[in-house]
C-alpha cells in the first residue's frame, strides 16, 4: 500500500469522495442534506489517498477545529478492500500528519447508523465525547476524539 499526501483538489481524492457521498447518501436517509452541508471538500488542505497496485482505494483528511485540534473528514475505503488495513493506516498517517504540524488532538463526527465505523474508531482509541459544533442535539450523530501523543 501507498499513502500520498495530497489536497481536495487531487483527482482521486475527488472520485473517492463522490462514492463516499453516494454510500451516505443511503445511510443518511432524510438527514443527508443535514450532513452534506459540512462536507464541502474545498476546504480540506490536508488529504490522503491510499493506493493498492496504484489503485485508489480508500482516502481521509482532516482540518483544523482549533488551535489545538483537528477534525477527521472525509474517512473512506472501496468495499472490495475493506478489511484489509486501508482506513486504519489513513487514519494513522492523519494523525501523524496532524501531530507533525502542532496539534494535540483529533475529533470526529460519524453516524450511528455506521456501526462499521464507530466500530472502527473504537478499535482505533477514540473515546466517545459530547456532540460539539453543529452535532449538538442531532440524535443521529456520535462524536469522538483521541489525544495525538
Amino acid at each position: 500500500m501507498h499513502l500520498v499526501r495530497t489536497n481536495s483538489e487531487n483527482k482521486d481524492f475527488i472520485n473517492l469522495v463522490k462514492q463516499l457521498d453516494a454510500y451516505l447518501k443511503i445511510t443518511d436517509g432524510d438527514e443527508h442534506d443535514f450532513y452534506n452541508q459540512y462536507n464541502n471538500i474545498d476546504v480540506l488542505k490536508n488529504t490522503i489517498v491510499a493506493y493498492l497496485e496504484n489503485k485508489p482505494v480508500g482516502c481521509g483528511a482532516f482540518k483544523e477545529y482549533n488551535t489545538t485540534s483537528v477534525e477527521i473528514k472525509r474517512m473512506f475505503t472501496l468495499s472490495e478492500t475493506r478489511s484489509q488495513g486501508v482506513a486504519t493506516k489513513i487514519l494513522e498517517a492523519l494523525e501523524n500528519w496532524a501531530k507533525e504540524i502542532g496539534y494535540k488532538k483529533c475529533i470526529l463526527e460519524t453516524g450511528i447508523r455506521q456501526v462499521e465505523a464507530v466500530q472502527f474508531y473504537k478499535k482505533n482509541n477514540y473515546q466517545l465525547i459530547p456532540n460539539y459544533g453543529q452535532y449538538v442535539g442531532i440524535e443521529n450523530s456520535l462524536c469522538f476524539e483521541k489525544e495525538l501523543i
